[in-house]
C-alpha cells in the first residue's frame, strides 16, 4: 500500500510539473545553432566562408572551412567537426573531441573565439 501511495505521489509531482507556469517539460539549454554558411573573421578584417551540415550525433556535425582560412589561422583548414557544447560555447576540432578553436556566445549574434588568446576570430551566421 505505501508502494502505491508512493507511486501515485511521484506521478503527481512531475505530472503537476506540465501544468505550472513554464513547466512545459522542455529543457532551458541552448539550442544548436542551424546548420549554414558562417563567415569567419580574423582581427575584423579577413574573411572566410565555414559550412556546418547536418548533425551527426548530439551536439555534433561536420564542418567544412574553406581552404583560404588558414590564412586567419594556420592549420584551422583541418577541421571537419562542430561541437555545440551545453553552454552554448562551439569548438572547432579534426577528431570531434580535441578542439582547435573554441568560441563563446558573443554579445549580439555569433561567437568569438577565446582559446587560443590569438588570433580573435569572430563567427557570423550568413542568414
Amino acid at each position: 500500500m505505501k508502494l502505491l501511495v508512493g507511486l501515485v505521489a511521484s506521478f503527481a509531482m512531475f505530472g503537476s510539473t506540465q501544468f505550472l507556469p513554464g513547466g512545459n517539460g522542455q529543457t532551458t539549454a541552448p539550442e544548436a545553432a542551424p546548420s549554414g554558411i558562417y563567415h569567419l573573421t580574423a582581427n575584423g578584417e579577413e574573411t572566410c566562408a565555414v559550412e556546418r551540415s547536418a548533425e551527426v550525433s548530439a551536439g555534433l556535425s561536420r564542418l567544412t572551412v574553406a581552404p583560404n582560412c588558414r590564412v586567419l589561422m594556420p592549420g584551422i583548414e583541418q577541421v571537419k567537426f562542430w561541437r555545440e557544447q551545453a553552454d552554448g560555447s562551439v569548438a572547432f576540432s579534426e577528431n570531434g573531441v580535441d578542439p582547435i578553436v573554441t568560441f563563446g556566445v558573443a554579445d549580439g549574434d555569433g561567437y568569438e573565439s577565446y582559446a587560443p588568446a590569438t588570433p580573435l576570430l569572430a563567427l557570423r551566421s550568413d542568414e
